[in-house]
């Protein structure tokens, strides 16, 4: 879906139908869990909005969402969504107009200025290199105050094969009927993940690995106070 000839509404039409898979998947749910521990351990400021960022933030739904965690919870947030594909920002943009003030940026995270309190990344890594990885590991690293969450596909069979048939029940776009299963297959285990951590030179004390329901890998730096 991000070759050059495919068209505008083809892409938007793509990402919506991911948001809706990720709303079916419950993907978002990890990293609202993750936000709700550093919201409840006092680690997120209190004297200023808490500036979030989202790396390949594709539709906004998982921006969006966070928004409706803060207005909840009345924490004031900055939230900027980071995606390579110029189409997303104005598709997140078209779609998420009655949610918060969002900065859509289009670009490259590693060569984004500045630090933010959370960073936080949601079924994204598996389109990256190994190398690519470690470097965004050591990049939210040292750019994160507080802390970070990634949240990915966990490879297995049973995601594999499950995901095709629900993709043909619901009917979902061709895109990401295809999509879907080629992106589980290129999926992590845990012990990919303790490897890449090891890699970036990240401390593993500081890191939490688990698996969420349903197949999903989550990897997070415990988070300190800001």
């Amino acid at each position: 879906m991000d070759a050059d000839d495919v068209a505008y509404p083809v892409f938007r039409d793509c990402l919506a139908d991911l948001a809706r898979v990720n709303r079916l998947t419950l993907a978002h749910r990890p990293t609202l869990s993750y936000l709700d521990k550093i919201w409840r351990a006092g680690s997120l400021p209190e004297d200023r909005p808490v500036e979030i960022i989202d790396v390949g933030s594709g539709y906004g739904d998982l921006l969006a969402t966070i928004d409706h965690w803060a207005r909840r919870r009345g924490v004031p947030v900055r939230l900027t969504g980071i995606d390579l594909n110029p189409w997303s920002a104005r598709a997140a943009a078209e779609a998420w107009r009655g949610a918060g003030q969002v900065d859509w940026v289009t670009g490259d995270a590693l060569t984004y200025g500045g630090q933010a309190d959370v960073i936080v990344t949601s079924l994204v890594t598996h389109h990256l290199s190994d190398a690519q990885i470690v470097q965004l590991l050591g990049w939210m690293q040292t750019t994160a105050r507080v802390g970070w969450f990634i949240n990915d596909l966990h490879r297995h069979p049973v995601a594999y094969h499950g995901f095709k048939l629900l993709a043909h029940m619901m009917r979902w776009h061709p895109f990401v009927r295809h999509d879907g299963p080629v992106s589980i297959a290129r999926a992590f285990t845990m012990a990919d993940w303790r490897t890449y951590v090891a890699q970036a030179g990240v401390d593993p004390r500081a890191v939490h690995i688990r698996r969420r329901f349903p197949f999903r890998i989550c990897v997070s730096r415990t988070a300190s106070r800001s």
